[in-house]
């Protein structure tokens, strides 16, 4: 007990200071990573004015947990399904900005006289910014709803990724002292590797895990659960060459994707906060007054390249994507500061001791001021764009709108870039996993074998065994399955010469196929009997075991997918009462249905129906289980539990007959359409008024673009010219009729 008195007074002592400050900080309204950091530096043995922690050792290792559980509860937000999703938009802007600020870090580090580690740890330091200061920010700001706030959130999940992989790379470099490409792109290599062999084992293995444990899991069982699985990746992770951080990212991101997602990110909230807390305030106490006097200089310079490259190279970035100039102002604007990736990478370089010690103050003083500016520059945007666009020539301003324009409207995939895309995943990821197994086998299965077999020939055929029946469903996956089928049989009807380009393609799936059995065969017979014989069993398992093969893949890949999208099923089926066939459903009350009016009590829809009203929403109004004297008014969208012959009966009720085909259909037909007037078209020399827009596409102009000019909701008179980019609000299906007819 006496060992542990030390500790556990140091604990008390930094949350102690940590609660009374973050009070008053919250009291200020300032972020509270910011009162964090000033009561480590208060309690630290730099600061003589408090009583300072005696352990700091000991507090080092509860910050580098403290590491751990900030990375897991990112992953718990991340999802690779998310990334997919802002990857388009975001992924150029973010991946511009970093690279940029790599290189401007870079370059002012060598411009002080600093040395080529510190330049390097220095880039990575300004290259990424504050999640938690930016979410804080918009939510005090409310700012969460506005258009560029999506951008901005996106590029925040490419920093992080960013930030996850500079984290392998800076280790990389530190502990090898050698910057060659060639090692480096190994580590990047061997990054993409690890990452797409635990993606993909844990969307297969954990879903399914949790689902047959479900009924075991309480509260606290998930807790214990999903931070032992969050800590066996940090080992796995580690083990393989790779920083604890990374995996503990790595098992959130995977448990992003579990319907048990939103239970452990509440579950794991406090620990996440309280561990948090501590390396923050590891942060404060690492900071030395003394010496951030004596580099108050390099603090502001830097402050003033972090604000004004990441305004710049954010703005360019989000531009290049296809966004407007307006939303990537005040994009480039949020993003100027940084924050607690900042402390990790600097930390990382302290721990490794590759960096000076006065680099780790110099980066907490600028996330200290950037932070203090944040709020500022987020509310200075729109004003600010508005200077910019009056001083700015007239012609940049039109060539970027035109720009945005075309680039907003380029959505669709020529169908060889689908097969391409297709060919180019199957390939990786089947690869991934094949090599995978053949590791399994190499570290484990062969040292078994050999403890029990003598002979060295017969060790070797018994691998050779193992290996191909375990790999055989993943050739034949990689080799005879048919890959983006309508795609392909696209391109192979449409012109004679894309059929070579397809067959060639196939050609070098089965030359992969064909070299991976020739290698496993090469350990045992020489190269040209291995690859003799890789035919002949390629030939045997691919197409005489053809059937079973393909069966057994297919439960695989359906388990695959099953799991990856059992966030999304599961949150349907939570709307069903499959025991009685009934489910919950969304009616939006129209304005002339004879209920309006009408309390609930008078209209008894459950005893004439049979079903339940459970909520309505009005405007920005939500009345749960409402009572009988509750009435309806239109446009009520009320949620209601039924059968489908219920619900069916219910609605025609609820909606008249002669409206639901147009009101009720045909409304959730509506969208937003860009069409280009084109010469001799019918809207070529008409106004709106004129041109049939209303009654042929049950749609109204909202927007038209001419010569790099916009001009929302024009005027009735406003005449169609050729090359008018006009932007329609009408009935989908209308608008895509005439375009073809265009």
């Amino acid at each position: 007990m006496e060992n542990l008195q030390p500790l556990i007074v140091d604990l008390a002592l930094i949350l102690g200071a940590a609660g009374i400050i973050t009070i008053i900080f919250q009291k200020l309204k300032q972020p509270v990573v910011l009162g964090y950091i000033l009561a480590g530096l208060l309690i630290s043995p730099n600061f003589n004015l408090f009583p300072s922690v005696g352990d700091a050792d000991s507090i080092r290792v509860w910050a580098d947990i403290g590491v751990i559980f900030l990375l897991f509860s990112l992953g718990l937000e991340f999802s690779f399904k998310k990334l997919v999703k802002v990857v388009p938009s975001a992924g150029v802007a973010g991946i511009f900005e970093c690279s940029m600020m790599l290189l401007i870090g870079y370059i002012t580090g060598k411009l002080m006289g600093w040395s080529t580690m510190d330049c390097i740890f220095l880039g990575g330091i300004i290259a990424i910014s504050s999640t938690t200061i930016i979410i804080k920010a918009f939510e005090e700001l409310g700012l969460k709803t506005k258009k560029f706030a999506g951008t901005v959130f996106g590029i925040l999940v490419i920093e992080d990724l960013v930030a996850v992989l500079l984290l392998v790379l800076l280790s990389t470099v530190a502990v090898s002292q050698n910057f060659s490409g060639s090692e480096m792109l190994f580590s990047i290599l061997k990054l993409a590797f690890f990452l797409i062999l635990w993606f993909v084992s844990g969307i297969y293995i954990l879903p399914t895990f949790l689902k047959r444990v479900r009924k075991f899991l309480n509260e606290e069982t998930v807790l214990v659960l999903s931070l032992g699985l969050c800590l066996i990746m940090v080992f796995l992770a580690s083990k393989a060459g790779f920083s604890s951080a990374l995996g503990a990212f790595i098992m959130g991101s995977i448990l992003a994707d579990t319907t048990e997602n939103e239970r452990i990110i509440e579950l794991v909230k406090p620990v996440k906060s309280l561990f948090g807390a501590i390396f923050f305030v590891s942060v404060g106490m690492l900071i030395n007054l003394s010496v951030l006097a004596d580099y108050i200089v390099p603090v502001l310079i830097l402050t003033f390249v972090v604000i004004g490259g990441k305004i710049v190279n954010v703005s360019i970035g989000s531009l290049i994507s296809g966004q407007p100039l307006k939303q990537s102002v005040q994009t480039g604007m949020s993003l100027a500061q940084i924050g607690e990736f900042s402390f990790i990478i600097a930390t990382l370089g302290l721990t490794l001791e590759v960096t000076s010690p006065f680099l780790y103050p110099i980066a907490v003083g600028v996330s200290v001021l950037t932070t203090f500016c944040s709020p500022y520059l987020i509310r200075l945007s729109e004003p600010f764009y508005y200077w910019l666009e009056k001083h700015l020539p007239e012609k940049w301003v039109k060539n970027m709108n035109r720009y945005s324009s075309g680039t907003q409207n380029m959505k669709t995939l020529s169908s060889w870039r689908i097969i391409i895309r297709g060919y180019l995943k199957t390939v990786i990821i089947h690869s991934v996993i094949i090599i995978g197994i053949l590791l399994l086998i190499v570290n484990y299965v062969t040292p078994l074998l050999s403890t029990e077999i003598s002979d060295d020939a017969t060790v070797a055929i018994l691998n050779i065994i193992i290996e191909v029946v375990l790999i055989a469903p993943f050739l034949w996956a990689m080799a005879i399955r048919r890959i983006e089928k309508e795609a392909f049989k696209k391109l192979w009807n449409d012109r004679i010469l894309n059929r070579g380009p397809l067959v060639l393609l196939d050609v070098l799936r089965y030359a992969i196929v064909v070299i991976i059995i020739g290698f496993l065969l090469s350990r045992a017979f020489s190269v040209t009997i291995a690859l003799i014989v890789a035919c002949v069993l390629i030939a045997l398992l691919l197409f005489t075991f053809r059937n079973g093969l393909q069966f057994f893949y297919g439960k695989m890949e359906n388990r695959f997918l099953t799991n990856l999208q059992g966030r999304v099923k599961e949150e349907q089926e939570s709307r069903n009462l499959i025991p009685w066939d009934g489910h919950l459903t969304d009616i939006i009350i129209p304005q002339e249905s004879p209920c309006v009016g009408k309390s609930l009590m008078e209209l008894d829809w459950r005893d004439r129906f049979g079903i339940n009203v459970v909520l309505i929403e009005r405007g920005n109004k939500i009345i749960n289980v409402p009572g009988g004297a509750e009435r309806i008014f239109p446009l009520d969208s009320i949620a209601v539990i039924g059968t489908d012959d219920e619900l069916e009966a219910f609605n025609k009720i609820i909606i008249p007959e002669e409206k639901e085909e147009s009101e009720n259909r045909v409304s959730r037909q509506m969208e937003l359409m860009q069409v280009t007037v084109r010469q001799g078209s019918h809207l070529d020399g008409k106004d709106i008024k004129n041109s049939d827009i209303r009654q042929e596409m049950q749609g109204i102009v909202v927007g038209v673009e001419r010569d790099g000019n916009r001009r929302l909701n024009p005027p009735a008179s406003y005449v169609f010219k050729e090359g008018d980019s006009v932007w329609i609000a009408g009935n989908k299906k209308r608008i895509r009729e005439l375009l073809l007819e265009e």
